[in-house]
């Protein structure tokens, strides 16, 4: 009989940490791009290089972080500082503008002031990166795993609810922030709620007393996720880390565009866009809730093929929507825009905790911190590297156009076709998932 008891205190870090740290990675990806875009530069370009940037780091940081929590036999402490240092370096977006950066630098011209100020917003984007990737994709995630054991398909359907309500937190609650104190009020808000919860973890969280030192070879732990025979031996594993990359290079390709794309190319308000996501979140929240305490029992994979159609319709619906409607009918807009945005995310949503169920059920324990890294690979390196790439071609290729009033640059408005272009990359997804099934059945 499974135990499903996790204890108050640890419920409490899962989900303080997991809702918190979903938080701020909602705040970057969704108003980090939206900061740039509206107040430095209307150029995508920048965008999709700090997405680019920023995946790299995270990747190459949890690789490094993910082996130190398993040799020093700690998770508590990466946790903590590195969530205070985390808020922090979000709180320090608040001084960065343009006009500061003429005044710091004695900056004249218009075109220098703006590369300086993109420059200085990617590289502080980059180091913020670093210690969320330390303290939440490495540390945590190990955590989690440490911690939840028999109950992990439990905890997962928790923490999958979290980017949900994250979302909507920051669509919502923020928006309305950023409407009446600007984006310094918001990175204010957001990293001060950070630091604090570091500091609570200093006395909340307590590390799995099973979880001790490791006296290993450094390098050879960088290297354990990539050697044959480890990938071999978990070989189910890493066809889910594929599925994952998969998944994951279809949603980046439209991810870092889907506001700037609702307020450029729908002509969608802060008000207006905020209800629309407000509306999908909650109804997904709905959704995820009620479908999560079905799945016990369930064949996961069978319904890892089910959500990824769904995803892809939802795609495509999006895409057919945005090309056929008038436009000019902001209510009918708002209203396709919603229900097809909830087929979306609903899919998106439940492919993401399918695959992090699994992924966490079949990473073998005793080297937990090690394949940290190895996930962040599929899950942002690979995705974060090529999906705005290839949004970006998209997006330049449809000339979608306009002069930006700012600084009379021709700026490219985000195009329905990204909705298109993710959906025909994520039908790839269904080639890990069959041979997944192959290996079952020659057992």
């Amino acid at each position: 009989m499974n135990n499903h008891n996790l204890g108050g205190r640890l419920w409490s870090v899962l989900i303080l940490f997991g809702l918190v740290g979903q938080i701020a990675w909602a705040v970057e990806n969704i108003y980090f791009n939206l900061f740039i875009y509206n107040t430095i530069s209307k150029s995508t370009s920048s965008v999709t290089l700090m997405v680019q940037l920023s995946g790299i780091v995270a990747t190459f940081t949890t690789l490094i972080a993910g082996i130190l929590t398993d040799k020093l036999g700690n998770r508590k402490y990466f946790i903590s500082i590195g969530y205070l240092l985390w808020g922090l370096l979000t709180l320090s977006f608040a001084f960065i503008s343009k006009e500061n950066t003429a005044e710091w630098f004695q900056l004249s011209d218009s075109t220098q002031i703006i590369s300086l100020t993109i420059t200085i917003v990617i590289t502080l984007d980059c180091i913020m990166t670093a210690f969320g990737s330390t303290s939440n994709d490495a540390a945590f995630n190990a955590y989690v795993t440490d911690n939840t054991g028999e109950a992990r398909s439990l905890a997962e359907g928790v923490l999958s609810a979290m980017p949900l309500l994250a979302m909507l937190i920051v669509a919502g609650g923020f928006g309305i922030i950023v409407n009446a104190l600007g984006y310094p009020g918001l990175f204010v808000s957001v990293g001060t709620m950070m630091s604090v919860s570091g500091l609570i973890g200093i006395w909340l969280i307590k590390d799995n007393p099973n979880l001790k030192k490791q006296d290993t070879n450094f390098l050879s732990d960088i290297s354990y996720g990539f050697k044959i025979n480890v990938i071999r031996e978990n070989r189910r594993l890493y066809l889910y880390f594929l599925a994952m990359g998969i998944y994951g290079i279809a949603s980046q390709i439209y991810m870092p565009y889907l506001i700037i794309y609702m307020q450029e190319y729908l002509q969608f308000d802060v008000i207006q866009y905020s209800i629309v996501l407000a509306g999908v979140i909650l109804g997904a929240s709905l959704i995820t809730v009620l479908l999560g305490k079905s799945f016990d029992g369930k064949n996961k994979d069978k319904l890892l093929i089910y959500f990824s159609i769904l995803y892809i319709f939802g795609m495509l619906s999006l895409y057919v929507m945005s090309k056929t409607i008038d436009l000019n009918l902001k209510t009918q807009v708002m209203w396709f825009t919603g229900f097809t945005s909830l087929i979306l995310i609903t899919g998106f949503v439940q492919v993401l905790a399918l695959l992090g169920a699994q992924i966490r059920d079949n990473t073998p324990t005793e080297n937990t911190g090690k394949l940290q890294g190895i996930r962040m690979i599929f899950f942002v390196l690979i995705p974060m590297y090529i999906g705005p790439m290839i949004g970006e071609f998209i997006n330049e290729r449809t000339n979608l156009t306009y002069v930006d009033p700012v600084n009379g640059l021709t700026a490219h408005v985000p195009s329905p076709e990204i909705f298109l272009f993710g959906a025909i990359v994520c039908f790839f997804i269904f080639i890990p998932i069959s041979l997944l099934f192959q290996g079952k059945q020659s057992k």
